[in-house]
């Protein structure tokens, strides 16, 4: 789409370029920004004059660019051993997307639109991961990627930040993982998206995206009895946070949630 009220283009080379108001809007992807209509818009700063790598790997863990492709995330899957490697291409094919948009897409575009449906969002709230935001002022700071996505469509980011990455830890990257989702039509937007996670420790860990506002995570010492997860879930998600769009009403989304929470709790266990 044309955002014909845009009247400059910018490309970031350094950090120093990072400077917007709310009249300016970061370029990952684009591949949001361009779908519809942004009449506030009067600028494009684009970010991949920064040439951030899209993948690091090191002792610590992955970090994975903001600018990172979906493509590429993806492609982990194919290339790297970790038990959770098969978990990268799930959350990636969850977009339900075409190879066009995989190849633009980026990993920060996703989690910041904080879609209740944002596939990344999902793999990053599943592996512990955290957001590095960069602010106008040179000061940064880490935020749980679960606590960084606040609503349907909002977020803790400030006016000028950008998210500069986000850092999966080594010990996520060890787990096994199971993953579930569902959605009204084969080819449909999804409704319920839940992953569940052993860690080496044997620490059971199980997040609930897509059927929420915002993800939900929850912790057990062990893999929990049925019981114990169904009490989890009742408790440690409100009502009111399931909610009802074309993709699901929210008493639909709080069952199916139930019933794949529990298939995960007994793949893993």
């Amino acid at each position: 789409m044309d955002l014909h009220t845009v009247t400059a283009y910018d490309i970031a080379r350094a950090r120093e370029d990072l400077v917007a108001d709310a009249a300016t809007a970061f370029v990952g992807g684009g591949t949001w920004l361009f779908s519809e209509p942004q009449p506030y818009l009067r600028r494009l700063l684009d970010l991949s004059g920064l040439r951030w790598p899209a993948l690091t790997v090191t002792d610590a863990g992955l970090e994975i660019a903001a600018t990172c492709t979906v493509e590429r995330l993806a492609a982990l899957s194919g290339t790297e051993t970790w038990p959770s490697a098969a978990l990268f291409h799930q959350c990636a094919a969850a977009l339900l997307a075409s190879w066009k948009i995989w190849k633009r897409a980026t990993v920060g575009g996703n989690v910041c639109l904080a879609f209740p449906a944002g596939a990344m969002i999902s793999l990053s709230t599943a592996l512990d991961a955290t957001a590095l935001i960069w602010a106008p002022d040179g000061a940064e700071r880490r935020i749980p990627v679960q606590q960084f996505v606040t609503g349907n469509g909002t977020n803790l980011l400030g006016p000028g930040e950008v998210l500069r990455s986000v850092h999966v830890p080594a010990a996520a990257l060890a787990s096994r993982t199971a993953f579930r989702k569902i959605a009204l039509a084969p080819l449909g937007r999804s409704g319920a998206v839940v992953i569940g996670r052993v860690g080496p420790d044997g620490a059971f860990t199980l997040s609930v995206t897509a059927a929420t506002v915002r993800p939900y995570v929850f912790r057990f010492p062990e893999p929990p009895t049925p019981g114990e997860l169904a009490d989890a879930l009742r408790t440690g998600v409100p009502a009111d946070a399931y909610f009802t769009d074309a993709h699901g009403a929210a008493d639909w989304r709080r069952a199916v949630t139930a019933v794949l929470a529990d298939e995960i709790r007994e793949e893993l266990s």
